[in-house]
């Protein structure tokens, strides 16, 4: 009598459960299953792993920001400019070179020997032929590298790989109004017209590619933004963990004119790229020992006298700013990194790209 008391009392528990299930299938159109009992243990495994993989993957970012990144970057910065004895260079260079898949027969200097050490086999010059200029392109690759990201910015928000964005305001910082229109939003007060929208492109240098970047287009450049911050890695592997990684490392932010309105070039530091140069602004210091969380210097070009370093730069100064054309030299980095182009175009405007495509400088980045 017991066993039947037993299992009758188990039925009158699983009846309403059934019910409900069978009410609620029917609502779905017979989508709603019921799941036995097998498959809630696997259920809640997952549940708890999902949990513990979030809380694993926060502790972690939160670890490797903890890391002097800045203090190992100025160390690196260092170890860089001493001199390597003749007999080590080319055993040094050539581990690199293998490593990396350095291309040497495009570097001006070829011979191993010429560079005394880390730092100028880096920002190795390329010869003059060896990067054309697309002429029937109104924009160009600033760099040479691959395409992590590219398209229009939405909602203010700007992806730095597939999936994972950044703030855009956060990245720039505060912009005055580039219309007379209100503002509904941050990318709105950068618009200079309601026929124009506003797209963005990543390129990631790599430690094997041509440290230089050049001008993607005939622009002005009216200001110099420098944020310091973190010196974290850029790699897509990171980007992909680390949501805002380009809002948190040190940046130098050029913004001004160009044909479509708003255009802006900025070079993103990481670990061990704590030198960024600008060959125009020789005030322009980055990863300095100490700085303040949050905070921006801000350099106007405008009205003002420039001493303008060598390198290739031939930028002029007029009362609007500094006038680049396409294809000119404008600044370093001393290991690889990013530049991230944010721009004002016509609606109609498209990328001729891909994710994940390997770029060189002066090459057509739209089919505008």
């Amino acid at each position: 009598m017991a066993m039947v008391r037993s299992a009758t009392c188990c039925g009158r528990l699983q009846v309403p459960r059934l019910s409900i299930r069978r009410r609620l299938s029917a609502l779905s159109g017979g989508a709603c299953r019921p799941t036995t009992w097998r498959h809630q243990p696997i259920a809640l495994l997952c549940y708890f792993m999902s949990v513990s993989t979030i809380q694993q993957l926060t502790n972690r970012v939160a670890l490797y920001r903890s890391v002097p990144t800045r203090l190992l970057s100025r160390a690196w910065g260092r170890l860089n400019g001493v001199e390597l004895p003749n007999w080590l260079r080319r055993p040094v260079y050539t581990l690199y070179i293998w490593k990396f898949g350095v291309n040497m027969q495009e570097a001006a200097v070829e011979d191993l020997d010429h560079y005394r050490n880390l730092g100028e086999f880096f920002r190795r010059r390329l010869k003059p032929a060896v990067r054309p200029l697309c002429t029937s392109c109104c924009l160009t690759s600033p760099a040479d590298g691959m395409i992590l990201h590219f398209g229009r910015v939405k909602n203010s928000e700007v992806e730095q790989v597939k999936g994972v964005t950044y703030s855009l305001e956060s990245f720039l910082g505060p912009q005055r109004s580039q219309s007379n229109e209100p503002s509904s939003s941050f990318s709105d007060l950068l618009l200079s017209s309601p026929e124009n929208d506003l797209f963005h492109v990543v390129v990631y240098l790599s430690p094997g590619d041509y440290h230089g970047f050049h001008s993607p287009t005939d622009w002005r450049v009216e200001l110099r933004r420098h944020f310091p911050g973190s010196l974290m890695s850029v790699s897509p592997s990171v980007a992909h963990w680390i949501k805002g990684l380009f809002c948190f490392n040190e940046r130098v932010v050029l913004t001004g004119q160009w044909q479509h309105g708003f255009f802006s070039l900025t070079a993103v530091g990481a670990t061990n790229v704590g030198s960024i140069r600008v060959y125009f602004d020789r005030e322009l210091h980055t990863n300095t020992p100490h700085y303040s969380k949050g905070t921006f210097f801000d350099r106007s070009y405008v009205d003002q006298v420039l001493k303008v370093a060598g390198e290739g730069c031939v930028a002029s100064l007029n009362k609007g700013g500094v006038v680049l054309h396409k294809g000119e030299a404008v600044g370093e980095f001393n290991l690889g990194s990013t530049i991230v182009l944010l721009f004002e175009a016509p609606k109609d405007f498209s990328f001729n790209l891909q994710p994940g495509q390997r770029i060189r400088v002066g090459e057509g980045l739209c089919s505008l």
